[in-house]
């Protein structure tokens, strides 16, 4: 039994969604987005509710309603909202720069780093450590973060690199064997 895809999807009144068969869109303040339903799930409108339901308890199909449930609760508070991730660059000599759609990172390599933004992420860089990057779409957001996380991830040692703000790292102790 999913109990997350049970819960109904509360409509703000800004935000319109449109079925076309196996595709939804959401429209909103900020945007659009637009997703393919699996055939398992249906979608019931009434009202400003939406219901996420299937026809069998067969322990895939519930978890698909789970699934499609969240996923449209995430694109219904994206347009409304947006999503905001925010990281850090940890290092002496660490710095960013926000040009247009790049990133260019200065993270102890050699040459600068430029990451290329996708189309519906929005970063920006405040002073030259904190990179806030924006959008109406969690999935692509939080995948961004990941790979700009992976140009220089933290490690252990001294807690250098590209980390999430409320990312806690775990030290580890250095060589102890020669101080006896």
């Amino acid at each position: 039994m999913s109990r997350i895809g049970k819960k109904p999807v509360q409509l703000p009144d800004k935000v319109q969604i449109t079925l076309n068969g196996d595709v939804i869109q959401v429209k909103g303040p900020k945007g659009n987005l637009e997703r393919q339903i699996h055939p398992a799930v249906t979608i019931e409108m009434n009202d400003s509710v939406l219901e996420v339901k299937t026809d069998d308890q067969d322990r895939k199909k519930v978890a698909l309603q789970g699934l499609f449930r969240s996923l449209i609760a995430n694109m219904v508070t994206g347009v409304s909202n947006g999503y905001e991730k925010q990281l850090i660059l940890a290092g002496i000599g660490y710095r960013a720069e926000s040009k247009g759609t790049q990133l260019v990172l200065n993270v102890g390599y050699s040459n600068p780093v430029e990451f290329v933004l996708p189309e519906g992420v929005g970063a920006a860089v405040e002073n030259n450590t904190k990179i806030t990057l924006t959008a109406i779409d969690k999935e692509l957001l939080g995948q961004t973060a990941a790979n700009i996380r992976a140009i220089r991830p933290p490690e252990p040692y001294k807690g250098k690199g590209i980390m999430y703000v409320d990312e806690r790292i775990i030290r580890k102790a250095g060589k102890t064997a020669g101080k006896n």
